[in-house]
């Protein structure tokens, strides 16, 4: 039983559309990890029941009435600092994209996503990863790449061959368990590298590596 609560994900659904709501628990009933603490139809409600109840992840639309996610998610940053936001949303729109990442969001997927892919999105998020959909990861790079203009850095030296590489996947936005998977290593080796990279550049979160992965040139804007 000690195991069965210390790897059970709470989850908190913030949508307007019961129906959506509705689906949503559908797709997620015969997980025995997942347990659905609270529903909200607005950002306001999200707020009262984020504080409430605690929840692993928020799973959290943008467009709602009397508050949308982008407040939502502005506030739930102090009233709510241990819960993970992953925003699920039918809007591929960089400006959405962007605020939502500003605001700490750890993933941002579309509801067009498959019902494992947002169970892996769900499972990810809580185990501290950043996913976001492919689309939502290239309004990223580019703004990065604009931004960064035409100055480019030299990585530093003391980055190993396997840190360099490391650092290029999580630029182009794969998971812990996605870059451990394709270089034949266990996820805790991966997040050792992604610890030394960060000690070594002095920087602190997925974000700013993947600026200073565009900055430097390791990797391209798509």
């Amino acid at each position: 039983m000690k195991t069965q609560r210390k790897n059970m994900i709470k989850l908190l659904l913030v949508d307007d559309h019961p129906v959506v709501r509705e689906g949503i628990k559908a797709s997620l009933k015969t997980k025995k990890h997942i347990r659905i603490v609270g529903e909200a139809s607005d950002g306001e409600e999200a707020i009262t029941l984020a504080r409430k109840l605690g929840p692993d992840v928020i799973l959290m639309d943008i467009s709602m009435p009397r508050m949308s996610g982008i407040e939502a998610a502005k506030r739930l940053r102090k009233s709510a600092p241990e819960s993970k936001v992953l925003v699920l949303t039918m809007h591929d729109n960089k400006e959405y994209v962007l605020r939502m990442t500003q605001l700490g969001a750890k993933g941002y997927v579309f509801k067009d996503a498959s019902p494992s892919e947002l169970l892996r999105a769900i499972e990810a998020v809580n185990a501290g990863e950043v996913v976001f959909a492919p689309q939502a990861s290239r309004h990223i790079l580019k703004e990065y790449a604009e931004t960064a203009g035409r100055s480019r850095r030299s990585l530093p030296s003391d980055l190993s061959d396997r840190e360099r590489l490391v650092l290029k996947l999580i630029a182009e936005g794969y998971g812990t368990k996605q870059i451990a998977d394709r270089l034949c290593l266990n996820r805790k080796t991966i997040e050792t590298y992604r610890h030394r990279i960060m000690v070594k550049l002095d920087i602190h979160s997925i974000a700013d590596l993947t600026k200073y992965a565009l900055t430097t040139g390791l990797v391209e804007a798509k």
